[in-house]
C-alpha cells in the first residue's frame, strides 16, 4: 500500500516530524492524529528513515488492530503479550510466554520492522538479549552432533519430554528420530540423525505425526522465560535469606523458602520460580535493552500512563499479598520497571508521542510540537448508494480516492458498480499513486479510512476487521477406536471372545522366536493371549454409562457374549430400519429448492463488519448447496464458542428470508433467545425483515399477536425457546428451521422437532457437539460443516489447574474488578450456594454479588442475566447454568470449584464463556486440598490445559467421548445395547446393518489367525512408549492390502527409522492374513516342518491344482477340523512357504492374488 504514503509524506505537518527525528530534536509531541493516522506515520517514518521502530500502547486490544494495521501497510510488525507472573504454585498453561519468547527472539534476530508492546509487558522483567541469544541454538542438515547433545541443550532451555509431541515447548526422542516443537513455529519438526550426523530434517503434523515439509536449518529458542544455569547457587542464596529470618511472624517464610531450596537442589526447579526473578542473573532485562537502537512511539499518552499506574498498583497488591501469605520476603520485591523509570526511557530513547488531542504537558518535556490537521473518513460498510452520496461531493472537488475493498473478487465488483454509477473509478492491484479526479479500488482492509485535506487525497476502507490464519489440522477421523490411551486395568473387548480387562503386553519366547502377546484377563480368572497381529479383533471399551458404572466381564469360551451379541445384532437391525426409513424418508420427502443469490442478499453479505475466514465462507457455501437442493437439509455446524456459526447461520436464514419464506430459531433458554434477538435485529438493521421474540420475555397477549402474525405470513423470523415447538404455534410457510446449542435438547424434543417439520431445512448449530450426533455426522447419516479458525482479536485463555485456595482466589477475583471486569464463580450446589456468596462478600466486600442457579425460575434467572450484560454485577456465584450460553464480553475470570467432577465438554463449554472479548481471560480449575484426583479427572484437567486454543471445541468432543463414553444414538431405549457390547462393536454392528437395510453388500468379517514361527514383535529399543506401540500395533492389524503396507513402512520409517526384521515380520504376517481370510482360510499354524491351513469347506479339486503347481507339498486333511498341509522347504522360511501357498490356492481358484510382501 506505498500509493498513499506520498500524498502523506507531502503535508507539512509530516515534513516537520521527519525533519525532527532526522535532527534528534526529540522527544517530540504530536498531535490531531488517531489510531490509523499513527498506524500511517509510524510505518512510513520508519521506512523513510530506514529504522525500526518500538510503539507502546495502552492496551492490548489497540496493540493488536495496531499491529495488524502496520502489517497491511506493508512492515513487518510484531506484537509482544504481557507474561502473567507465576508466583504461586500450580500448574499454569504458558501460551503467553512461549509467544514473548518467540517475539524477543524475532527482535534478537532483527526479523521485524516495528516491535508494538502494551506498557505493562515493557516494564516486566525478563531475559537478557545476551542470554537470549546464548540460549539460542541452530541444528542444520549434515551437521555434526549427537542426538544426546541436543537433548541435553533442549533440558537446559526448558523443553519438556515427552512419549508424543503434541504442542510447543515439548520434544520426543525415538532411537535416531528427535521431535521438537519450538514455540516460534506453527508445526513441529522431526530431525533424523545417521549416528551422530543430522540426516535430513522436516517439519509435520501434529494429529497424523506424519512428516510433510523438508527444511534445512531450525533455530531453537528457549521455551520457558525463567531458566536456571546454576539452581544450586540460587538454593544457597535463599537459604542464606532464609537464615536471616529471625521474627516469630517470618517461620512461614522461612519453612517455604528452605522447601523452595531443598526442591532445587534436588530436582533443578521450583514452583513458582517467578518469585526469584530479583535473585536470578540475567533476567532482569526490559524490551528496551532490545531495541536500544529503535524509534520509540507512544500511542495516547494519557492511556499509556493510566494502564502503567494500574500495572504497578496491582503488582504492588500481589506482591504484598504473598508477603501475608509467607511466600516472599525482603529482597524479593522488585519484578518490573516504575513509571518514573520509564519516562527516563522517554527521554534516553527520544519518545515521539502520538495523540489524538492537544495537551497541557506530556510526562516529559518535549523539544518540538506539531499538530496535525487530518480526519478519518466514513467507512464503507456494503451499501453502494451510501458509498455514492460520500463519493458525490469529495470528486466534485477534485479528489485523488483509494477504496480498500477486502478481496480481489470484492474489489473488481465494486469498481463496475461505481463505474455503472457514473464515476472514473478501476480496479488495480498494483500501483504507485492514484491520479486526481479518479477512484483506485483495490485489495487489502484496514481498521479505517482517512482524509489528507492539503494533500487532496480520501482512503475509504471496507469496514471489516480482519481475521488470523490458523493452521490447518488433518482430522482425525479415527479417534475412537484408538488404542493410544489404553492403560492396565482398562475394560477392552475382543470381537470373538467379549469384554475383558487390559492387563498389558507380554513377551513369550517359543522355540527360540520371541512374540508379543496382548493379555486380557476374563470371569472367573481366565487369561486370553492375544497375538498383536490380531490387534484389529480388540477395541477399547466406551459404555454408555460413564467412569463409574460397573461393566460384567464375559467368562471365556462361554456362549454369553455370542449370545449378547446376537441380541445387540437384532436390535440394531431396528435402529437400522429406524434411521434408513428417516433418511430416506427425509431423502424422498420433497422439500423447497432454494434460488441463487439475489443482489439483496449480496449487499446483506457484505454489511458483515469483520473479515470472514476460509471456514466460514466454506460452510456458507456447503449449507447454501443444500438449500438450493429439493431435499430438505440436514446438517450440523460445528464451530467452537465464538467462532462464528451464527453469522454463518444468519446468511442462511437471510437467504430463506429473501425468498418469501418465514425462518425460525430455536434456543434452549429465555435468555439466549433475548440475546439472539437483539444481535439478529442489530445485523439486519435497515432490510425490509420483521423479526419476532417468542419467549417468555413477552406476555402472553404479545405471544397471541405473534403467533397470529406468524400463521398469517407477516412475520419472516421468529426466535423462541421450546415455545415454538408447542401444537399452537403454526407458520404460514416456514421454509428454515435454525437450533442453537444442540447439546442442550433432549431426544424426545429433537424427535418432536422432526416429525413436525418434515419437509423443512434444519441446520444445527452446536460448539462441542454430543458424541451421539458427532459420530452420526462422521458415520455419514448426517452432514458436517465445521468452522475451525479462530477470530483475530481471540485469545487464548489463561488456565490453572491448582487445589483451592482461598486466598488465591479473592487475589484472582480482585484483579478482574480493578481492570473493570466480571466474574464467574462456578460452585455445582444448590443447597448452599447462597452461603458461598456471604463468604464471598466478607472476603470481597467491594464487589457486588448475584447468585444464579437451576432451581430459580426463569423470570429470576433472566433478571440476573439482565443485572450481569448491564454490569450491575460485579461477581456471579453460580451452577453450571452458565453452560447454555450467554454472552457477557466483559466477563473475563472464571473460577471453578471441584473441576475434577465434571466432564471435558462440559468444562470446555463452561470455558467458552470469557474471553469473548480482546481482553485477556483466566480459568481457575480448582479441586479439594488434599484430594487425591482419580486417574480420569486427572486425565480431563490436563487436557483442558492442553487445549487452551480456541478451537478445541471438536478435539474435546473427541477425547470426551474416549473418556466418558458415548451418548445413544437414537434413543433412551438403545442404552444398555451399547454398554452390552461397547462403543466400538455396536457402531461396527450398526453400520453393517444399515449397509444390510440399504441393500448394499456386507464385507465378510471373517478373520484369520495366523501363528508361525517368525520374529513378529516391535522391540522396545525401537519404540519405548507403550501406548503409541499399542497404536502401531493396531495399525499393523488393520492392513487390508498392498497400498495399507507401504503407506505402514512409510509411517515407521518417517517416525521411528527403519524397522528392525521382527516388524518387517509383523507387516508381512498382517499383509497373508488378510490374503488367506479371503480364501476362507481362518487358522494358520506351524508343526514339524509343516504349515496347517485351517479351511472352510476347502476344495479338493483347487487343492489339487495346487499341489500340481507346489510339486506335492500340499495335501488336504479331511477331518472334523479340515486344513490343508504345506511341507517347507529347507532353506525356505515360514513367510515365503504360506505367501506361496496362498498364490497357488488364489490361481487355483481364480482369485487375485498379485499382492506382494515386503521382505
Amino acid at each position: 500500500m506505498k500509493f498513499f504514503d506520498n500524498f502523506l509524506t507531502a503535508l507539512p505537518e509530516y515534513r516537520a516530524l521527519e525533519n525532527a527525528a532526522e535532527k534528534e530534536r526529540l522527544p517530540m509531541g504530536v498531535t490531531g492524529v488517531s489510531h490509523i493516522h499513527r498506524a500511517h506515520i509510524i510505518s512510513t517514518l520508519c521506512k523513510n528513515q530506514r529504522r525500526r521502530g518500538l510503539v507502546l500502547v495502552g492496551d492490548e486490544g489497540e496493540g493488536a488492530k495496531l499491529c495488524a494495521d502496520i502489517n497491511a501497510m506493508g512492515v513487518n510488525a510484531l506484537l509482544l503479550p504481557a507474561k502473567d507472573f507465576d508466583f504461586r504454585p500450580g500448574a499454569a498453561s504458558r501460551e503467553y510466554e512461549q509467544q514473548r519468547l518467540f517475539v524477543l527472539s524475532k527482535v534478537l534476530e532483527g526479523d521485524y520492522g516495528i516491535l508494538i508492546a502494551c506498557v505493562d509487558s515493557a516494564m516486566e522483567f525478563t531475559v537478557s538479549p545476551e542470554q537470549l541469544y546464548r540460549m539460542n541454538f541452530s541444528l542444520r542438515s549434515r551437521q555434526e552432533v549427537s542426538p544426546d547433545e541436543v537433548v541435553k541443550k533442549l533440558l537446559s532451555v526448558g523443553y519438556a519430554r515427552c512419549d508424543t509431541v503434541e504442542g510447543p515447548g515439548q520434544f520426543a526422542k525415538r532411537g535416531g528420530i528427535l521431535d521438537i516443537f519450538t514455540p516460534d513455529r506453527e508445526a513441529p519438526v522431526r530431525i533424523e540423525f545417521w549416528g551422530d550426523e543430522i540426516d535430513c530434517m522436516g517439519s509435520f503434523d501434529v494429529l497424523s505425526q506424519r512428516r510433510n515439509d523438508s527444511i534445512d536449518s531450525l533455530t531453537i529458542a528457549p521455551a520457558r522465560e525463567i531458566l536456571l544455569s546454576e539452581p544450586k547457587e540460587l538454593a544457597e542464596r535463599i537459604e542464606d535469606i532464609a537464615k536471616r529470618l529471625r521474627s516469630p511472624k517470618s517461620e512461614k517464610t522461612k519453612a517455604q523458602m528452605l522447601s523452595d531450596a531443598e526442591l532445587l537442589k534436588t530436582t533443578g526447579t521450583a514452583e513458582g520460580l517467578d518469585r526469584f526473578i530479583p535473585f536470578i542473573e540475567g533476567v532482569q532485562s526490559t524490551v528496551f535493552d532490545y531495541t536500544a537502537d529503535a524509534l520509540l512511539f507512544v500511542s495516547d499518552t494519557a492511556k499509556v500512563k493510566e494502564k502503567a499506574r494500574v500495572f504497578h498498583w496491582q503488582l504492588n497488591e500481589d506482591i504484598k499479598a504473598l508477603f501475608t501469605e509467607g511466600l516472599l520476603c525482603r529482597g524479593l520485591e522488585k519484578y518490573a520497571l516504575t513509571f518514573e523509570e520509564i519516562c527516563e526511557k522517554y527521554t534516553e530513547q527520544g519518545a515521539i508521542f502520538l495523540d489524538s488531542f492537544a495537551r497541557g504537558s506530556f510526562d516529559v518535556p518535549i523539544k518540538e510540537l506539531c499538530s496535525f490537521t487530518v480526519k478519518t473518513s466514513t467507512p464503507f460498510s456494503g451499501n453502494i448508494s451510501q458509498l455514492c452520496d460520500d463519493l458525490e461531493p469529495i470528486m466534485s472537488r477534485g479528489f485523488a480516492v483509494a477504496i480498500l475493498a477486502g478481496n480481489k473478487k470484492g474489489a473488481e465488483i465494486l469498481a463496475e458498480d461505481l463505474r455503472n454509477k457514473g464515476f472514473k473509478a478501476d480496479y488495480q492491484a498494483n500501483f504507485d499513486t492514484v491520479p486526481y479526479g479518479k477512484i483506485a479500488v483495490t485489495e487489502g482492509v484496514l481498521s479505517g479510512g482517512f482524509e489528507y485535506l492539503p494533500s487532496k487525497f480520501v482512503l475509504i476502507t471496507e469496514s471489516k476487521r480482519t481475521t488470523a490464519k490458523t493452521v490447518k489440522r488433518k482430522k482425525n477421523s479415527n479417534a475412537f477406536n484408538s488404542l493410544d490411551e489404553l492403560r492396565k486395568g482398562d475394560y477392552v473387548v475382543h470381537a470373538v471372545h467379549g469384554i475383558g480387562i487390559f492387563e498389558g503386553i507380554r513377551k513369550i519366547e517359543s522355540n527360540g522366536i520371541i512374540k508379543d502377546y496382548i493379555t486380557i484377563s476374563y470371569a472367573g480368572k481366565d487369561v486370553l493371549y492375544v497375538p498383536v497381529t490380531q490387534l484389529d479383533l480388540v477395541s477399547k471399551y466406551i459404555g454408555a454409562g460413564g467412569d463409574e458404572v460397573k461393566v460384567r466381564l464375559n467368562k471365556l469360551g462361554g456362549t454369553d457374549w455370542q449370545r449378547t451379541r446376537s441380541k445387540v445384532k437384532s436390535a440394531v437391525k431396528d435402529i437400522a430400519k429406524d434411521l434408513i426409513s428417516l433418511y430416506s424418508q427425509r431423502m424422498n420427502t420433497k422439500g423447497y429448492a432454494f434460488s441463487p443469490d439475489i443482489d439483496m442478499q449480496n449487499d446483506f453479505e457484505r454489511r458483515f463488519e469483520f473479515e470472514e475466514t476460509d471456514d466460514q465462507l466454506r460452510c456458507i457455501d456447503e449449507i447454501k448447496y443444500d438449500m438450493m437442493r429439493p431435499v430438505p437439509m440436514d446438517r450440523l455446524l460445528c464451530g467452537d464458542v465464538g467462532f462464528g456459526k451464527t453469522e454463518v447461520a444468519l446468511r442462511a436464514a437471510f437467504k430463506c428470508i429473501a425468498e418469501g419464506k418465514q425462518c425460525a430459531l430455536l434456543v434452549p433458554t429465555t435468555i439466549l433467545a433475548w440475546q439472539h434477538y437483539q444481535t439478529v435485529l442489530r445485523r439486519m438493521d435497515g432490510m425490509p425483515v420483521n423479526i419476532e421474540l417468542l419467549s417468555r420475555f413477552r406476555t402472553p397477549s404479545q405471544q397471541n399477536e405473534t403467533i397470529k402474525r406468524l400463521l398469517r405470513g407477516e412475520t419472516d423470523m421468529v426466535i423462541g425457546t421450546h415455545r415454538l415447538i408447542s401444537d399452537d404455534v403454526k407458520f404460514r410457510d416456514l421454509g428454515l428451521l435454525i437450533v442453537d446449542e444442540e447439546q442442550r435438547f433432549g431426544v424426545a424434543q429433537k424427535e418432536r422437532l422432526k416429525e413436525k417439520f418434515k419437509a423443512v431445512d434444519v441446520l444445527t448449530l452446536s460448539a462441542t457437539p454430543i458424541p451421539r450426533t458427532l459420530n452420526m455426522a462422521m458415520s455419514g447419516l448426517r452432514d458436517m460443516s465445521v468452522i475451525e479458525e479462530a477470530p483475530l482479536d481471540r485469545h487464548p485463555v489463561q488456565t490453572y489447574v491448582c487445589e483451592y485456595d482461598s486466598g488465591v482466589i479473592a487475589d484472582a477475583i480482585r484483579r478482574e474488578l480493578r481492570r473493570g471486569g466480571q466474574v464467574y464463580y462456578l460452585h455445582n450446589r444448590v443447597d448452599n450456594i447462597d452461603r458461598v456468596a456471604l463468604s464471598l462478600k466478607e472476603k470481597i466486600p467491594e464487589a457486588k454479588i448475584g447468585v444464579a442457579h437451576g432451581k430459580m425460575n426463569e423470570e429470576q434467572l433472566s433478571q440476573v442475566w439482565k443485572s450481569l450484560i448491564e454490569n450491575e454485577i460485579d461477581l456471579l456465584v453460580c451452577t453450571t447454568i452458565i453452560e447454555t450460553g450467554v454472552d457477557v464480553p466483559n466477563a473475563n475470570t472464571l473460577i471453578i470449584e471441584d473441576a475434577d467432577r465434571m466432564g471435558l465438554a462440559q468444562l470446555h463449554q463452561i470455558r467458552g464463556r470469557v474471553g469473548r472479548s480482546s481482553r485477556r481471560a483466566y480459568a481457575y480449575l480448582t479441586f479439594r486440598r488434599g484430594k487425591e484426583l482419580s486417574d480420569i479427572a486427572d486425565r480431563r484437567l490436563s487436557a483442558i490445559r492442553e487445549f487452551t486454543e480456541f478451537g478445541s471445541g471438536l478435539k474435546i468432543a473427541m477425547r470426551d467421548l474416549e473418556i466418558r463414553g458415548a451418548g445413544n444414538l437414537l434413543g433412551a431405549e438403545q442404552h444398555g445395547q451399547m454398554s452390552a457390547v461397547g462403543y466400538d462393536m455396536y457402531l461396527k454392528l450398526l453400520a453393517d446393518a444399515v449397509k444390510e437395510e440399504k441393500g448394499e453388500k456386507v464385507e465378510d468379517t471373517s478373520e484369520c489367525t495366523v501363528d508361525i514361527q517368525i520374529p513378529a514383535h516391535i522391540p522396545e529399543d525401537y519404540i519405548e512408549d507403550l501406548p503409541t506401540r499399542l497404536s502401531i500395533y493396531r495399525r499393523i492389524a488393520d492392513i487390508r492390502s498392498e497400498a495399507d503396507s507401504e503407506d505402514v513402512f512409510d509411517e515407521l520409517i518417517d517416525r521411528f527409522g527403519e524397522p528392525p526384521k521382527p516388524v518387517v515380520g509383523l507387516v508381512n504376517v498382517a499383509l497373508l492374513r488378510g490374503r488367506a481370510a479371503k480364501l476362507g482360510i481362518y487358522e494358520v499354524s506351524q508343526q514339524n516342518g509343516c504349515l496347517l491351513l485351517y479351511q472352510k469347506n476347502p476344495s479338493v479339486e483347487a487343492v489339487l491344482k495346487a499341489a500340481e503347481k507346489m510339486r506335492g507339498r500340499i495335501l488336504l486333511n479331511a477331518g472334523n477340523k479340515p486344513y490343508v498341509s504345506v511341507k517347507l522347504l529347507k532353506t525356505q522360511t515360514p513367510v515365503n512357504a504360506l505367501k506361496e501357498a496362498l498364490t497357488a490356492l488364489e490361481q487355483a481358484t481364480g482369485s487375485d492374488g498379485t499382492d506382494k510382501e515386503q521382505g
